[in-house]
């Protein structure tokens, strides 16, 4: 499986915070309240909900896959 990455458009982003608040230990708000990734990932749920919750669509998932992570529980 190809280790997954979450990757901020700053020019999207608008500094809403929800992905600050979904994912906490993940994202952050820089000096230009910008979103920043801060840490080591949370569980992929966590993150999940982060990045589709962005009202600008400012995050992106970044690996070799074309499609967004799958949680062990969405595998078939």
């Amino acid at each position: 499986m190809a280790a997954w990455k979450v990757a901020v458009d700053r020019d999207s982003c608008l500094g809403t915070g929800i992905c600050v608040v979904y994912a906490p230990d993940t994202f952050a708000h820089d000096e230009e309240a910008k979103a920043v990734v801060v840490g080591p990932p949370e569980p992929l749920d966590t993150v999940r909900t982060a990045v589709e919750g962005c009202p600008t669509r400012a995050l992106r998932w970044t690996d070799d896959a074309t499609e967004p992570p799958v949680a062990d529980h969405e595998r078939r």
